[in-house]
């Protein structure tokens, strides 16, 4: 007979009450089908869960302690189970760990997180670690729950695609460059610049893949940066132009440190994403999180488009 959870809430009710009579009200079982319990558990092991010896008190033994013992670090965890199973049942728990595609993403997403977590605060939050290429894996290894990205390679069957919001990409100059009196740029006027870009493939660039390649156009001169502040210092000190997503200009643009420019006459818009498996888009605390990023997103963000709807 293997020692069961019955057998811990069993001998923490007789620790608590004293009495056989008593515990075996508090669990809802007959004295003797207790004492049965009980007396098959001392069979199995050749030992005394009780000290009947000791006058009318009923006393746990040595090898009662010990059992008393473990009761008391398993059951407060069988506990919890208990009520997170339940929770989760409710959909008022779960987890929730997040990976991102776009350097810009946390401009908008910290904020929305924040704003869910007030209604949400027993679902478990987490930015998975660090800028991700190619996050989709991450969610078929099991590593994250959701993915922001904008343009997915192929996907595997079970993952599915969440639209947030439509965003407008700007080209960002000097506003003493020769290029910020356009009303917008072409791909042309890219060619012979130094672009300045993040330190990632270019098919993972929406003015690569969009906006440049398509007119057969490759800048000769490249710059790298890690960072979204970095290329906008760069571009206000008259490094090299850039694109990026019309949030992340910012006080750059506001205070008139660099010249944000539409690409193309109808500008280059872009729609961005979350990703989660078949299984995770069912689940209550996942429906919630992204009605709150695009609303957060339709109510903050400047440059943007709310494409609830899609």
């Amino acid at each position: 007979m293997p020692i069961e959870i019955r057998h811990m809430r069993t001998i923490e009710a007789v620790a608590q009450f004293g009495s056989l009579a008593a515990a075996a009200q508090r669990l809802h079982l007959t004295q003797s089908a207790l004492s049965h319990q009980l007396r098959g558990l001392e069979a199995e092991f050749g030992v005394h869960l009780l000290d009947r010896e000791r006058g009318s008190q009923l006393r746990l033994s040595p090898a009662g302690e010990e059992l008393l013992a473990a009761a008391r670090e398993v059951l407060p965890r069988v506990r919890q189970l208990q009520e997170e199973l339940q929770r989760r049942a409710l959909g008022n728990s779960g987890r929730l760990r997040i990976a991102v595609e776009c350097h810009t993403c946390f401009d908008w997403l910290t904020p929305a997180m924040d704003r869910f977590r007030e209604n949400w605060a027993d679902v478990e939050m987490d930015l998975v670690s660090g800028f991700q290429q190619d996050p989709l894996p991450l969610l078929q290894s099991h590593q994250a729950d959701l993915t922001v990205l904008s343009t997915p390679d192929a996907m595997a069957a079970d993952i599915v695609l969440h639209p947030l919001f439509a965003y407008e990409v700007l080209a960002l100059v000097n506003p003493r460059h020769p290029l910020a009196g356009r009303v917008f740029l072409e791909p042309e006027d890219f060619l012979e610049e130094t672009l300045i870009t993040y330190p990632v493939e270019d098919r993972r660039l929406d003015l690569f893949r969009e906006f440049l390649q398509p007119a057969g156009i490759q800048p000769w001169r490249r710059r790298h940066a890690e960072l979204t502040v970095i290329i906008l210092q760069l571009v206000a000190s008259g490094q090299g132009i850039a694109a990026l997503p019309a949030w992340a200009v910012g006080n750059y643009g506001d205070k008139g440190y660099v010249r944000a420019l539409p690409l193309g006459p109808q500008g280059l818009w872009q729609t961005l994403q979350a990703a989660t498996t078949a299984e995770q888009a069912e689940q209550p605390h996942m429906q919630a999180f992204l009605t709150e990023v695009r609303a957060s997103v339709a109510a903050n963000l400047p440059g943007v488009k709310d494409i609830q709807g899609v």
